[in-house]
């Protein structure tokens, strides 16, 4: 069992509650959520453990007015960007499922060099960044419900063309969070794609 402490991070204009887990040193990942969920969601889920099984430093984030942290004025991707250098991490990886999604593409076009990783799942403002998306030089692993209604599969298709290192996983007949409903395959995703990220 990994353990899993929270904390609370002042930062300029607000402050953000997080939940961490893995050795500090190591390779940081960050967490985001959807509109409909919160750092807790992914204690419940298990990706914590799992991911800091694999020798991984992870952070999953109550962005402003969700989980555990007080809404603020700040821009969700300013919000990132000064959480990132307040914990002095150095290049992240980035998981954002739906609004997550939207809010990692935002901070992977604005600051490139703070970026190793992405995994988007379900990502909503696709359209609205589409002009950065080839300036994207992280590796990318789109991951996507077959039966999502909110954020269309046509989504996927520009993102996996129009970043350069890209994957695709479809999960057939899954929803929107469909990291929710199949998780035994949304951790092995995880894995593999941290797998080839550390070859």
């Amino acid at each position: 069992m990994q353990e899993i402490t929270s904390k609370r991070v002042n930062l300029d204009g607000c402050v953000v509650h997080c939940l961490e887990c893995g050795e500090a040193k190591k390779r940081a990942v960050m967490l985001l959520h959807g509109m409909k969920f919160q750092a807790e969601t992914w204690r419940e889920l298990g990706t914590l453990e799992v991911l800091a099984g694999l020798g991984l430093h992870v952070l999953a984030v109550d962005m402003p007015g969700f989980g555990r942290s007080p809404a603020a004025e700040t821009l969700p991707v300013e919000v990132l960007a000064q959480f990132v250098r307040q914990q002095g991490l150095d290049r992240v990886v980035l998981v954002g499922p739906s609004m997550g999604g939207r809010i990692a593409l935002e901070f992977a076009i604005k600051y490139p060099q703070r970026i190793a990783g992405l995994i988007l799942v379900g990502a909503v403002g696709v359209e609205e960044n589409r002009a950065g998306l080839t300036g994207i030089a992280a590796p990318t692993h789109i991951v996507w419900g077959a039966e999502d209604q909110i954020a269309s599969l046509v989504n996927s298709d520009t993102l996996l063309a129009e970043i350069p290192n890209a994957t695709r996983e479809i999960y057939p007949e899954a929803p929107h969070p469909c990291y929710l409903v199949q998780p035994d395959r949304w951790h092995a995703s995880l894995r593999t794609f941290f797998t080839n990220l550390n070859t």
